[in-house]
């Protein structure tokens, strides 16, 4: 007996259960707490990246010593259970050498320290007051990481300003924001999770040295503030001047 159903009539649909009618009201129920999910589980925006060869190169040039200097400044020292003020002397001359001597109210020698690229020496007075060499270096406006650091990378920020990261192998990293290609912080971690921290001030573009360099050690409330007062270019120092402890 031939089907009445005529040829390529569709079959009607078959009544959904009750079980998929469930399962289909929860999806729906569930869809919009599963786009939130998504959304949120999204890698938040970071500022774009930046070759961070290039940004290197820039500030290693802006910062490079082109004569001998003398710099004269005010600074003032403190951590628990001290705190001294006074005068001080820096000494710097291509490539990368500098001497500090720091001398309290009357006239004594608190510290003397010397840095020769990136090995520093503290053979005189109070080594507590004298920041580790890629903060002393910062503190001169010089941009200098020191060694051990890979995996650089960085990122512009705002207009003219710019991030370098580092890691360092020793454990922790080192981050230097600069601004105009100038030092403006350099922030560092130490694998033990104890931080140090330094802010750079300077004032007219064309200043070749900062204004005022903060350093701080964060675990021991230590701080070391620097103002300067005058800058002389001068001819080049005998040999022993970077030799503070004689």
């Amino acid at each position: 007996m031939r089907s009445s159903r005529s040829k390529g009539a569709r079959r009607p649909p078959e009544p959904m259960s009750t079980g998929r009618r469930h399962s289909l009201r929860k999806s729906i129920f569930l869809l919009p707490f599963l786009v939130a999910g998504c959304a949120s589980a999204s890698p938040p925006s970071t500022a774009p990246a930046a070759d961070a060869g290039a940004v290197q190169r820039d500030a290693e040039q802006r910062s490079l010593l082109d004569h001998p200097y003398r710099l004269v400044f005010d600074w003032e020292f403190q951590e628990p259970g001290v705190r001294v003020r006074g005068r001080g002397v820096a000494r710097v001359e291509p490539p990368y050498r500098a001497r500090l001597d720091l001398f309290g109210p009357g006239g004594d020698r608190i510290a003397a320290a010397s840095l020769v690229n990136d090995q520093l020496e503290v053979p005189v007075g109070l080594a507590t007051a004298i920041p580790p060499a890629p903060m002393l270096w910062g503190a001169l406006g010089i941009f200098r990481p020191g060694p051990g650091l890979y995996g650089a990378t960085a990122t512009r920020t705002t207009a003219g300003q710019s991030e370098l990261r580092y890691l360092s192998a020793e454990g922790g990293e080192l981050r230097v924001a600069l601004s105009g290609g100038r030092i403006d912080r350099i922030d560092r971690t130490l694998e033990s999770g104890a931080r140090q921290e330094l802010r750079v001030r300077f004032g007219e573009s064309d200043e070749r040295f900062p204004r005022e360099s903060i350093y701080r050690d964060v675990g021991a409330v230590r701080e070391l503030r620097i103002t300067m007062e005058s800058v002389e270019q001068v001819e080049s120092y005998p040999p022993d001047v970077w030799n503070p402890g004689g």
